[in-house]
């Protein structure tokens, strides 16, 4: 539900894949009253047309970014600049900058925009509310004011250093779509075996939805793990391959690794 406590438009600059996962998150959730949202893209995103529906504003004049409480700051590291620079001097002082891009450091943005900045980095499942989110701030009241905008959505996970943050990129933002590929692998693995491929496939996304219920149980991932694979029994022969050559544990470092490079060779 919306905080009656909370005043003034919430902007959001850019209407890709995560902020309009952002954006139908806050809408299902009523985390911002669509009367307040100001969406500024440069495409007609299908979620945006739906929050115009409601009452957002759409690339309205710069003048109605006065009384931005907050700016979410959307759009792809390589334009950032282009896009947030002209909309500073429209802001209150006070507005803090809300990031949700991975590579960009604080220090940049801050330099440009002359506000608190916090870096906040979801899962696209925040669409669905059931997102996870990493958050790190040197600013305590723009931490908050983050922290109102993704605590509907996602499980917050609060960061003491912003330097991490690429590290939490790869290990939650990223790892969904590793996870599926994943699931994608177990369904060929099963098709190779004689399944039918349509049945492979679906057995393997219901293992993912089984696997999903369990960790929000919020039990360790290690009971997890021994509840399904008791001693001599068919997981535990599957878990054994899988760490037998280092495989299990090689693959997960070398995807978060590579997406944290990835994520430092932006922000360089």
């Amino acid at each position: 539900m919306t905080d009656s406590s909370s005043t003034g438009s919430v902007v959001l600059l850019g209407c890709g894949r995560l902020g309009s996962a952002i954006l139908e998150g806050w809408l299902a959730t009523g985390t911002v009253a669509p009367s307040d949202l100001i969406i500024l893209s440069r495409s007609a995103a299908p979620t945006a047309e739906a929050a115009r529906a409601l009452g957002a504003r759409i690339n309205p004049p710069s003048e109605a970014l006065s009384g931005a409480r907050a700016l979410v700051l959307a759009v792809k590291p390589a334009s950032w600049r282009e896009a947030l620079g002209p909309l500073v001097a429209g802001l209150p002082q006070e507005t803090p900058i809300v990031s949700v891009m991975a590579g960009v450091g604080s220090a940049d943005i801050a330099a440009v925009a002359q506000r608190p900045v916090v870096r906040v980095m979801p899962t696209t499942a925040v669409a669905q509310a059931r997102g996870v989110a990493a958050l790190w701030a040197a600013d305590p009241a723009a931490r908050e004011t983050a922290r109102g905008l993704f605590d509907p959505i996602a499980d917050v996970v609060d960061l003491d250093e912003e330097s991490v943050m690429d590290v939490a990129t790869g290990v939650a933002g990223s790892a969904p779509a590793f996870i599926y590929a994943f699931v994608q692998a177990l369904a060929r693995a099963g098709a190779a075996q004689g399944l039918a491929p349509d049945a492979a496939a679906r057995l393997a996304r219901g293992a993912l939805r089984s696997a999903g219920a369990g960790a929000e149980t919020g039990a360790a991932l290690e009971d997890l793990v021994a509840r399904i694979a008791s001693p001599g029994g068919t997981t535990r022969a599957g878990l054994d391959a899988m760490e037998s050559g280092d495989d299990l544990d090689g693959a997960a470092r070398a995807a978060v690794d590579a997406a944290v490079q990835r994520a430092r060779a932006i922000s360089g």
